[in-house]
């Protein structure tokens, strides 16, 4: 009673997955990626060990065929499994066992494999990958499209519980220190694709780095503005000068670091622009 799709971005090199199921917490179940290796997801009476065992067999030199061919070969019970291959080259594999429940079944092409079980019928795969093929933009959006496409298109019989994304990169994770980018998960909700996606918005917001067109200098207006916020904030003391200076700089500092959006500040104050979404953020939560 699930649907996925396995992706690759081939400009980036970022691997990973987004699920969705009538099932509690599918994220704990089917996704599997690591950076420069490839992605699983592995579904249907899921047999988890797809996840690590498929990564290794990537990561010692097997296709994704090959390492999906010798993970379904060593299970008695491969005829109930369902999962999606792809490795770090694009190579891409899918795999039905002829004991998932109707309707299920997958599509693979170059970057991507989308599959599922106990759908309303084979238009949400073909929705999946369909989609993933024609959206343009970073991997993580392309996923979530194009589970939203196949939820569109029909989805799980059996309705929506939960859903979650995982995308890997080298030294993705926070801080660099693993390689997960991004690690989301809605376990129980009555729209979990939704819930994913808006989870996406603000990771995004938090964690990303701003865009270099998205820097506005902080002129006079700018200037005041911002002290006029910060002081309703009660970080900025004084009236307002439309001068962006140290205290000003200081302000600033405390409001991002309190609000967790220090990745979109910019620290040296002899860089006097600030990020757009950090000014609408400030217009937003404060008034």
């Amino acid at each position: 009673m699930t649907f996925s799709i396995v992706g690759r971005d081939p400009q980036s090199g970022d691997l990973g997955i987004a699920v969705q199921s009538k099932f509690l917490a599918v994220g704990a179940v089917v996704p599997w990626a690591r950076a420069g290796v490839g992605a699983v997801a592995t579904q249907s009476w899921a047999n988890t060990s797809y996840g690590p065992r498929g990564l290794d067999l990537l990561a010692s030199g097997k296709s994704a065929d090959e390492a999906l061919a010798a993970l379904t070969n060593a299970d008695d019970n491969a005829k109930q499994r369902q999962a999606g291959i792809v490795d770090a080259q694009g190579r891409s594999a899918t795999f039905t066992g002829t004991g998932c429940y109707a309707w299920a079944g997958g599509l693979a092409g170059p970057n991507f494999a989308a599959q599922g079980n106990i759908l309303v019928g084979e238009d949400t795969v073909k929705a999946m990958a369909e989609t993933f093929q024609s959206e343009q933009g970073p991997l993580w959006h392309r996923l979530v499209l194009a589970l939203a496409a196949g939820q569109r298109a029909g989805g799980d019989s059996r309705g929506q519980q939960s859903a979650a994304l995982l995308v890997v990169r080298d030294h993705g994770g926070y801080g660099g220190f693993n390689d997960r980018l991004m690690d989301l998960r809605v376990d129980d909700h009555p729209h979990p694709i939704e819930e994913l996606a808006r989870l996406v918005e603000a990771y995004e917001l938090y964690f990303m780095k701003p865009d270099p067109d998205d820097l506005l200098p902080i002129d006079r207006p700018v200037a005041t503005e911002l002290q006029t916020l910060l002081a309703r904030g009660g970080d900025y003391s004084g009236p307002p000068t439309g001068q962006y200076d140290e205290a000003t700089h200081a302000a600033l500092e405390r409001y991002g670091g309190r609000e967790n959006l220090e990745e979109r500040l910019l620290h040296d104050r002899a860089d006097a622009r600030i990020d757009r979404k950090v000014l609408e953020y400030l217009r937003d939560h404060i008034k």
